[in-house]
This record gives structure tokens, sequence and C-alpha cells, in this order.
């Protein structure tokens, strides 16, 4: 289905010591495709529920922990993943941790913060560009920055080579590591998108021409402190 297996030993234990794991945790891997990352979380954390969609891989994964009583494997797409699931697995609390299909990003993290129980952490292995405009500061920022920095605090925590994969990609990685820190209640994050979409479908425009506001600014030089109080004031 088009994955790259992270093959790298080295980048694998960096993705376990950025999701701090200890004994108590709970897991949601996302993708564990032949286990090599699912082998290490098994080892550190209480439980482990791994979600993956390709239903040549299940088998694989079932004879390789079965026997762990705290591993849980569920074949579907992630971005379809019904509450039920979290309710069926006590997913009150919980990390979220995966090396991801790299063109579901923007998606998956809009449905991880606007759709499911808010986990206390999220790693995950993306595109090396992709994870620079999530953390983006004014003067580089997008709606993908701004929504992921709505909801949390965004690090990238390691550089991963395309060699670190097999097969090879076409482009590097990066680590990034999402500690969940919501800047606002969820109608105004709403109304915070809301405005942000049209302000940066007028690319290069100033909020005066998208939003009607005084502000001779552009979208992409307004931090989320800005947005806060321009959402106070339209």
């Amino acid at each position: 289905m088009g994955q790259n297996f992270l093959v790298n030993l080295g980048v694998l234990d960096k993705i376990v010591a950025a999701a701090e794991i200890n004994s108590n945790d709970t897991i949601l891997e996302i993708g564990p495709g032949t286990g090599n990352l699912t082998e290490k979380l098994v080892q550190k954390a209480g439980q482990v529920i791994a979600i993956e969609k390709d239903h040549r891989l299940i088998e694989g994964l079932a004879q390789k922990f079965g026997k762990n009583t705290g591993f849980k494997i569920i074949e579907g797409d992630i971005l379809r993943l019904n509450l039920k699931d979290f309710t069926r697995f006590n997913l009150v609390s919980y990390k979220v941790v995966g090396n991801i299909p790299y063109y579901i990003t923007s998606h998956l993290l809009r449905t991880i913060f606007e759709d499911w129980p808010m986990p206390k952490l999220i790693v995950l292995t993306i595109q090396k560009e992709v994870a620079q405009r999530i953390v983006a500061k004014p003067g580089q920022m997008s709606l993908l920055a701004l929504m992921v920095q709505l909801h949390s605090d965004p690090k990238m925590v390691g550089m991963v080579s395309r060699g670190s994969f097999r097969p090879i990609p076409n482009v590097d990685s990066a680590i990034i590591k999402l500690t969940p820190s919501p800047k606002a209640d969820k109608e105004t994050i709403e109304k915070i998108m809301g405005l942000a979409k049209k302000a940066f479908a007028g690319k290069r425009k100033q909020l005066k021409n998208t939003l009607g506001t005084n502000s001779t600014s552009r979208p992409e030089d307004l931090d989320v402190s800005d947005w806060l109080n321009l959402s106070s004031q339209v």
C-alpha cells in the first residue's frame, strides 16, 4: 500500500524516547507495519493498541505480538477509527505514536484534535518539510501550522534520513512531538480557523483586504496570540 517501513534502530529508539513511555501508558500506534516500532513499544508501555490498514500485515503482527496480553491489533483506517474503540480499550489517557503515511498528515492531525479524546502526547514521523511547516514562526505561518499550534506545542526532536526506510522514499523525514495544550475553547478555535481560511485564501494579501479589518498584516505574519486577539475583535 505504498508504505515505507522504518528500519533504523537508532531512530526507533529516538521515537520511543520522545514519547516518554512508562509501564502505565497506553499507546495508540498508527501503522505498525511489520512491527519494528511496535516491538519497542510493547517493551515499555502497559498497553499498545495498533491500528493497521493493510490486511496482509495483520496476521504477522498477531503472530509476533499476540502472546503479549497488553497488545491489541485493530484492522482499519485510522481516519475512520470509531469512537466506540476508544471506549472499548479505555483510551481516555493515552499517547499517539506512529510512522504514518505522509499523505494523511494534515487530515490525521485535524481528526485527532477535533474528533478524538485528547491524547497526552503525540509523536509522529512525518515528511521533513511538513514538520518544518508545523513548527513555523510568524513570517512563515500556514493554516496547518496555525491549526496545530492552536491545539498543541509542537517540537521537532530529530531528523530522519530517507535511508532509514525500506523501501527508500524520495524525501527525508522528521520526528515531531506535539504536546496537547489547547490555546482556547473549541468554539473560539473554530472561529479562528474560519477566519484564517479566508485570510490564507488571499495569498500575500493584507487582512484589511481579506477580513475587512484595519490591519495591514498578512496571515503568515501572525502567531497564535495574534489570532486570538483578532477573533475577539471581529
